[in-house]
């Protein structure tokens, strides 16, 4: 699915003409801002939209049987949603649009009033926008302060909290400096029992011109006192704080004890994580490399355990975030137990952790992690008066001189714990990078044959003709790409090239069909013929501002004439990316290749997009042949193709299965048609188009 971008409108219409409905995104377009909208037809309609993606403004038209206005603000409030509606009316009417407003109604507008209904939608629109980033503020504000607290807990720092001089927080440090075993024995208790009495003169003056607004930048130099009497010399800082939502004075309490011993505390608080207590993920990456290193010299393999606690995320939801930090400080406590120095072990993630042992034996990395998967299993956390149960699964892997990459350390060792789960709970399982190699061949890892298709041309190319039906004898092809695994079973189109996007390789898949086209075609023009092919690019090749001259180098180096060539875009891509497209229709023409728009018709305004794209056929969706046999099908198909021919444009349906459709393709006066009925793909172009000649 592709992001929307931030000023994308994504608009809900209750509208009963589609052609209304049209005009109203069209506002919005024209208006400068990118519109995805869908028209809803029925209440059921309208909450399975609105349970299933997030929508920005509801715009409330002409009502239909199924739905009006009132259901839909019905429906929204019912599913408690955060979604604005504009009401449509026909003429003016206060207390009728005062009735609306109370009722829940963000604005009224006129039928007409088209300049007024985009600007009180943006400003709703935006409005809600900023509701949403207020809430995701106000949860960022949540989470800061219960971190702010669990850093006060663990801070090495004696930290207080002080209103009108008595103690309202006191931290683990502060408690332990004074030589109290409880916080609760200090809160309450005013800070001057604390200070020895020859300072307390000076405390009190110091704490009133600092109340006063003197002083904020100093620190204060005295004797504090502890539980068994004793006393030392301390350095207090002050500043302004709040603690549970009231002003108050934050104490900060330290003492001299020399330079080596507070670097040595620095330096050991920088390699910890701050709520398990264990190494942090900086550390153990470092002691990683070092044991790659050392691996590479042949000084030692290791084991590299990758622990994940599986249900992690669901407690986290059930018991909150603070306590769930508490679960993860007890898991800790556990792991430590059993891995002990030499080895290491870090919190790495948010519910992973990392371990490195200094042995390479299967056996012993074995009774290791069984032992860790049956104590975590039997292990009950105990927070706030609720029970914990965690589940664990633990990847395996072996740091040797084969293993020169991190990176590749860590996956091997993450597919480890994959593994481990499939096999059920608290398992273990190893995992080398000759498993990696062998699942790949197994599964017939999709990315993995792409990438060897591109280096090994194992792409195949199909062929597949386009007739026309006008007496038209030039001679054309859709070129179709292929992949088949070892078995020579064909993989989905659609999983290729899926699967090529997100690897960032679908431009490179459409410039080996490209290449490979032009060779073929050269060769078969050579024989004579006339053959222009269609070729499908997608949409990363649509933004390659590279693509246009590369083809031109290739046409030229094939000696082949540019409008041999049609390239294919399909109308979402030229949607998603219609300035791109619109460039690049544009110079492919100015190079004299042609262009069509494929799987046309399925956009609510399916012609927006040939205002701004320089076309030259326009292929229908499938689904208009499939659905050939509704009167009303035909009907919009004719209406289309009429309006296309209007425009200039060629028109080509698509998936022609049977003789059947061909009167009704020939009536609404369809230029081209393509599918099984005349032929399916093939390896060669071999279609006799004379045979098709009237």
């Amino acid at each position: 699915m592709q992001q929307v971008e931030a000023n994308t409108i994504r608009l809900l219409i209750i509208e009963a003409s589609q052609n209304e409905a049209e005009q109203i995104v069209s506002l919005f377009r024209n208006a400068g801002r990118a519109t995805r909208a869908h028209r809803v037809t029925s209440v059921v309609d309208l909450e399975e939209v609105l349970n299933g993606q997030l929508w920005d403004l509801l715009i409330a038209s002409h009502p239909m049987d199924e739905i009006n206005s009132d259901q839909a603000l019905s429906a929204v409030k019912k599913l408690n949603k955060d979604l604005p509606i504009i009401l449509l009316q026909e003429s003016y009417d206060s207390d009728k649009f005062t009735e609306a407003l109370q009722q829940g109604y963000k604005d009224i507008v006129l039928y007409g009033e088209e300049r007024r209904l985009v600007l009180v939608s943006l400003r709703e629109a935006d409005n809600l926008q900023e509701r949403r980033m207020r809430r995701k503020a106000e949860v960022s504000l949540r989470e800061a302060e219960k971190r702010c607290q669990l850093l006060l807990n663990s801070s090495v720092d004696a930290i207080a909290y002080v209103h009108d001089g008595m103690h309202i927080y006191v931290n683990k440090s502060y408690v332990e400096l004074f030589g109290y075993d409880d916080p609760e024995e200090m809160e309450g208790l005013p800070i001057i029992d604390l200070l020895a009495s020859e300072d307390q003169a000076q405390f009190k003056s110091f704490l009133k011109n600092y109340q006063q607004g003197e002083n904020n930048s100093e620190d204060l130099v005295c004797h504090g006192v502890k539980a068994d009497d004793s006393k030392f010399k301390a350095r207090m800082s002050f500043s302004p704080a709040t603690y549970d939502g009231e002003p108050c004075t934050q104490l900060i309490i330290r003492v001299d004890k020399g330079n080596a011993e507070l670097e040595e505390k620095l330096k050991e608080i920088s390699t910890q994580d701050l709520v398990t207590g264990l190494y942090n993920r900086q550390f153990f990456t470092e002691q990683l490399e070092k044991t790659v290193e050392r691996a590479i010299d042949c000084k030692g393999n290791s084991g590299l355990f990758y622990i994940s606690l599986d249900n992690f995320d669901e407690v986290r939801a059930q018991i909150g975030l603070a306590d769930s930090d508490l679960v993860l400080a007890d898991i800790s406590s556990l792991l430590k137990t059993h891995i002990t120095a030499p080895n290491i072990i870090s919190r790495y993630g948010d519910n992973i952790f990392m371990a490195l042992l200094n042995t390479d034996n299967q056996d012993s990395l074995s009774s290791l992690a069984k032992a860790i998967c049956k104590n975590v299993e039997d292990h009950l956390s105990e927070v706030s008066g609720r029970t914990v149960q965690i589940k664990v699964s633990i990847g395996i892997t072996i740091v040797n001189e084969t293993t020169n990459k991190v990176k590749e350390i860590l996956d091997l060792a993450q597919k480890g714990t994959e593994k481990a789960k499939s096999e059920g709970e608290n398992k273990f399982a190893f995992y080398t990078a000759q498993d990696d190699l062998a699942e790949l061949a197994s599964e017939g890892n999709v990315l993995a044959m792409i990438q060897q298709g591109l280096e090994k041309n194992d792409f195949k190319l199909l062929f597949q003709p386009i007739i026309s039906l006008r007496g038209d004898s030039e001679e054309h092809y859709e070129v179709l790409l292929r992949l088949y695994d070892n078995d020579g079973k064909e993989i989905p189109t659609k999983e290729v090239f899926t699967t090529a996007e997100k690897a960032k390789l679908a431009a490179k898949v459409d410039r080996w069909v490209i290449l490979q086209s032009i060779k073929l075609l050269a060769v078969h023009r050579a024989k004579g013929h006339s053959t222009r092919l269609f070729i499908h690019i997608s949409g990363p090749s649509l933004q390659d501002k590279t693509l246009v001259p590369w083809v031109s180098v290739a046409l030229k180096a094939a000696r082949l004439p540019s409008d041999s060539l049609i390239f294919q875009i399909s109308e979402e891509d030229a949607t998603t990316y219609l300035k791109q497209a619109k460039e690049l229709t544009k110079a492919l023409g100015e190079l004299h290749c042609k262009v069509a728009l494929t799987h046309f018709g399925c956009a609510i305004n399916p012609f927006n997009n040939l205002k701004h794209l320089t076309v030259d056929y326009v292929k229908t969706d499938g689904s208009f042949t499939q659905d050939l046999s509704n009167p009303e099908t035909q009907e919009n198909l004719k209406t289309m193709i009429s309006s296309l021919h209007s425009q200039g444009k060629l028109t080509i349906v698509p998936l022609v299965e049977n003789a059947s459709v061909l009167a009704t393709l020939w009536q609404a006066g369809v230029n081209y048609i393509q599918g099984y009925y005349l032929q399916g793909p093939v390896s060669e172009m071999d279609y006799d188009f004379s045979s098709d000649d009237e």
